[in-house]
């Protein structure tokens, strides 16, 4: 056999993303054995063992042409899925502890580990299942790469523009109240956030025309009325399998301020419709999302800026354990899954800031009801 028909065998295009996968779920498998062989009950972590070897093998039969990509490619994807949900369970449950790596003198948070290859393996799965090759995968990682920049740079630019405006009114003023240190932190906020949007705007070219914001038309006003029923629905929906599932959240860190000084929530409730909800949904919906949707699918583009979005909150949330903080950014990651489908089906950046917005405030408004 020649050198060119043993590669023609096995295509780059169908058998480099299958292989990166199976690679990935062998790393989480190893990494959710280790803890299961040294005692660990807990029966998610059986069973995403079990799931972890089914995700691999789909990925390896991936390497062969003959297999169906969209067979292939589903069983792996759900697999990896439902492996990351169970592994974010396990350490949820109290097992993210460090393992020792006999007969290494060292250990490593080994379900953290398999937790992070685990989501890598559900991206690898998606572009299984899509048939992405090696170009489209290299293209898709890099503009997520970029928008999580965007986001971290976004989340960035609130301190740093907090300094500066803060520097010079201590200097004048003195030492500020919570409250008033609240007030300035959201306009902070706004300022930061939105530089980085319109310096986006200015690096890629585009006018102001590139922000969907319009007067909402009676379609957008029932898309605002129902998203605001929908997105409760799903946080008591997620509230409701938590209670039932023995999962543990971590509180925002607002939340623990509030408790101690309540009057804050009294510059956050007209906060979040002035601020939060609509420079928020500017940057990580009109700016990232809408990025997103040139090498993605659109329901793509609105899982990945989700999960770019839950992410940036993590130093928010970063207020208990690691499996506490993984369950606080799953809720985060799915309500704005309902924030970016309506987005997406406007196309008006008015809808999902007044939903944030109202949602938040609401939030804070029974904070404040409960605290005061």
């Amino acid at each position: 056999m020649t050198e060119t028909a043993r590669v023609d065998s096995l295509s780059l295009p169908s058998a480099v993303v299958p292989g990166i996968g199976a690679g990935l779920s062998a790393v989480t498998l190893i990494a959710l054995l280790v803890p299961v062989r040294r005692g660990f009950e807990e029966p998610a972590l059986w069973a995403g063992v079990a799931l972890a070897a089914v995700a691999t093998l789909a990925f390896l039969v991936g390497l062969h042409d003959d297999v169906d990509h969209r067979i292939g490619g589903g069983i792996a994807l759900v697999s990896s899925v439902v492996v990351l949900l169970l592994v974010g369970y396990g350490m949820n449950q109290g097992y993210a502890a460090p393992v020792p790596l006999d007969p290494f003198p060292v250990s490593f948070p080994l379900l953290f580990g398999a937790f992070v290859t685990a989501g890598l393996s559900v991206g690898l799965g998606a572009a299984y299942y899509a048939d992405v090759d090696p170009f489209g995968l290299l293209v898709r990682s890099g503009y997520t790469a970029g928008m999580m920049g965007v986001g971290l740079v976004g989340l960035f630019s609130i301190e740093v523009t907090l300094v500066v405006l803060l520097i010079p009114i201590i200097l004048v003023f003195g030492t500020l109240s919570l409250a008033q240190a609240v007030a300035l932190s959201q306009l902070g906020m706004a300022v930061g956030t939105g530089a980085v949007a319109v310096g986006y705007l200015v690096f890629r070219g585009y006018g102001l025309s590139y922000i969907d914001v319009r007067l909402p038309t009676k379609r957008d006003v029932l898309w605002t009325v129902g998203g605001i029923f929908v997105i409760f629905g799903a946080l008591f929906a997620i509230s409701a399998l938590f209670y039932t599932t023995g999962v543990e959240s971590s509180d925002h860190g607002t939340a623990q301020q509030a408790q101690e000084n309540p009057e804050i929530l009294l510059v956050l409730i007209p906060a979040s419709l002035l601020v939060i909800g609509p420079f928020e949904e500017l940057l990580y919906r009109n700016v990232i999302q809408k990025a997103l949707y040139a090498p993605f699918s659109r329901f793509g583009a609105v899982v990945v800026g989700s999960v770019i979005f839950a992410l940036v909150h993590t130093q928010a949330y970063w207020t208990a354990g690691t499996g506490q903080l993984v369950a606080s950014l799953g809720v985060v990651f799915g309500l704005s899954i309902v924030l970016g489908v309506i987005y997406e089906r406007t196309e008006n950046l008015v809808v999902p800031a007044l939903i944030h917005g109202v949602y938040n405030a609401i939030l804070f408004g029974n904070l404040y009801l409960g605290y005061a």
